[in-house]
């Protein structure tokens, strides 16, 4: 294997073993692939063959989504293991995971689940984050959640909570901004405000993704993360907003996980990524979300 490839500040898409071919033929197209490190914690085969192939012509950022970092109980070491092999084979120039957690007393859930922000749930992520960094030897990028309701006993608001991870683990941040305009929409807060009191100068990748528009009990509107369309105006608007406060790039993700496109489609929305950063950063006009 190569050595480890610099991300570029540019658009990426994730990786599906489907588009290997459409990749390797037109790998330009996009500064770089996500994968998820759990499809790939097979031993062999052509998953990893394909992965290698598509790692010799870009890099590769490795995306948790099982490690469970926000649980009350210890990480799966065996589950660590894997993530810090698969690591080893792609030698990605970004890991990450998720602040939630999927795992209680050795049962697994599908759903990525919020956590309240108390200080004894800090100590615990802090805990696992340090249990990560040290084990794979690289610094974590944390992904801000998005969220549906909150609980009573949170002792902090998410943005104190995160600053306090950063802090103390020395973690990067994704700042995924349709998380944060779902969040927004379903908790009555503003997204631009949060921008604002982010820790910007942690984030070290930027994902956008498609939203699902649904309604509560109480016949309000509720979004939901759904990664399966394309992303919605006022995403674009909030990530343009974003860059603009930031003043410089860093890499930007196309999350598209259900009812996924052709690898074109899922180029086109990169090439709009970079055009809309470029705009943010040239100072051009772009709306404010709410």
């Amino acid at each position: 294997m190569t050595a480890p490839q610099e991300i570029p500040p540019r658009s990426g898409v994730g990786y599906k073993l489907a588009h290997t071919e459409a990749i390797l033929a037109a790998p330009d197209k996009v500064g770089f692939v996500e994968i998820h490190a759990e499809n790939f914690m097979g031993e062999g085969g052509g998953a990893i063959a394909a992965l290698r192939a598509v790692r010799e012509q870009l890099p590769i950022s490795l995306h948790g989504v099982g490690l469970s970092i926000g649980a009350d109980s210890p990480l799966d070491g065996d589950h660590l293991a894997r993530l810090k092999r698969v690591a080893d084979i792609c030698d990605p120039g970004l890991v990450s995971e998720h602040l939630a957690w999927s795992t209680h007393d050795g049962a697994y859930y599908n759903d990525l689940l919020p956590l309240p922000y108390t200080h004894k749930t800090l100590n615990k992520v802090v805990e696992h984050i340090s249990q990560v960094q040290d084990t794979l030897g690289r610094r974590m990028l944390l992904e801000n959640p998005s969220n549906y309701a909150a609980f009573d006993d949170s002792a902090m608001d998410e943005i104190s909570f995160i600053k306090a991870i950063v802090e103390r683990t020395g973690c990067g941040l994704i700042l995924d901004v349709n998380n944060v305009y779902v969040s927004a929409t379903n908790l009555g807060f503003t997204s631009a405000d949060y921008i604002a009191a982010f820790p910007l100068s942690a984030v070290g990748e930027i994902h956008l993704a498609g939203h699902a528009e649904d309604a509560d009990a109480h016949g309000e509107k509720l979004l939901i993360d759904a990664h399966d369309r394309e992303v919605a105006p006022s995403v674009w608007d909030l990530f343009h907003h974003t860059v603009f406060t930031m003043g410089h790039r860093v890499p930007t993700l196309i999350e598209w996980d259900n009812d996924v496109p052709d690898f074109d489609t899922l180029a086109a929305e990169a090439a709009k990524a970079d055009a809309v950063a470029q705009s943010a950063l040239n100072g051009q006009a772009g709306a404010l979300a709410a």
